[in-house]
């Protein structure tokens, strides 16, 4: 008998591996009644992108979903409210698996055709049949630090390939200028309002003075996990997690000493991580915001103003130009 959870919910922290995952997303579309075509016509109702032949290739695999698409797809299924359940207990999975020696990390479903908006879609029917499966992808790698404070240990971790996907403007506020707003919360991008198709996401300073990941700005299509997230920490405040399927949650803090002083680096002790409010701009009709760390009277903004990929994200002071506006949307 297939396990469950609380009231005859399925529970996915009962898959103790990436094949029981796929059984139970397997029993998640059976529950659900629908054929491939019309988790594909809700998903994209939603705001989704769900390749019917995308779905089909995953159920009938042994490798995990990336993120995005099992999102959609447990939202299509009717289980949106437990997203982030189904999240967290393929992260657990993925992070086991990659600290097996032996382990390899299966990007055969990271290809970009699987997420970008419009693409062909092969030919499926709604029993799951498909074309062949695709060549297994090459993975590149590299190695990250840990996201700790004050910890240093090396971690080999896959980057996995994140396609462009179809993103919503979240609700703007009513507010005006320097009007502290609230922008909802849960999954996001963060983009710099003059170069929307950058996002905020982890990389390397480009002094190459330190060795642990920043925050910077590249470009979306082509920007690897972490997923961003926001959580409301009260009184207007939040925390900006990054979560990543092999090293966890980290919370974007602002590094207040050393030669990296002033930009945002993720860490292990979320309570300890710098809380930020979301100020309306107003100078323009694009709903922008801009980000102040609660801890000071300073804003972030980006490097130099520099509207180039890489360039990183900082703690200035506030001036009111457009490198410190930026843009939130609902991921």
């Amino acid at each position: 008998m297939m396990p469950m959870g609380t009231q005859g919910e399925l529970s996915p922290y009962e898959a103790r591996n990436a094949a029981g995952f796929i059984a139970l997303l397997q029993q998640l579309k059976e529950r659900s009644g629908l054929t491939y075509r019309q988790l594909e016509e809700r998903a994209a109702r939603s705001g989704d992108v769900l390749a019917r032949s995308t779905l089909a290739d995953i159920l009938r695999r042994t490798s995990l979903p990336r993120p995005d698409v099992l999102a959609a797809f447990v939202r299509a299924c009717g289980d949106g409210r437990r997203v982030d359940a189904w999240l967290d207990a393929r992260a657990r999975i993925a992070a086991d698996a990659a600290a097996e020696p032996e382990g390899v990390f299966d990007a055969a479903a990271d290809t970009v055709s699987d997420v970008v908006p419009g693409a062909a879609a092969g030919a499926v029917s709604d029993t799951g049949s498909d074309a062949d499966a695709r060549p297994r992808a090459a993975v590149s790698t590299r190695t990250w630090l840990r996201w700790t404070k004050g910890r240093t240990v090396a971690l080999a971790a896959s980057a996995p390939l994140l396609a462009l996907v179809a993103w919503g403007l979240l609700p703007d506020s009513s507010g005006g200028a320097g009007a502290v707003v609230s922008p909802a919360d849960g999954w996001v991008t963060i983009r710099p309002a003059r170069t929307s198709d950058l996002c905020l996401t982890d990389g390397r300073d480009r002094g190459g003075v330190y060795g642990s990941a920043v925050a910077v700005q590249l470009a979306c299509a082509r920007a690897t996990v972490p997923r961003t997230f926001l959580e409301p920490a009260g009184e207007g405040l939040y925390r900006i997690q990054w979560h990543h399927p092999q090293l966890g949650k980290g919370c974007l803090t602002v590094m207040s000493t050393g030669k990296v002083k002033g930009m945002l680096e993720p860490r292990d002790d979320c309570d300890q991580a710098t809380l930020f409010q979301f100020e309306a701009t107003g100078a323009d009709s694009t709903g922008g915001f801009r980000l102040r760390p609660a801890t000071s009277s300073r804003c972030v903004g980006i490097a130099g103003n520099d509207t180039a990929e890489g360039a990183e994200a900082v703690e200035e002071r506030c001036t009111g130009a457009a490198d410190q506006r930026f843009l939130v949307r609902a991921g």
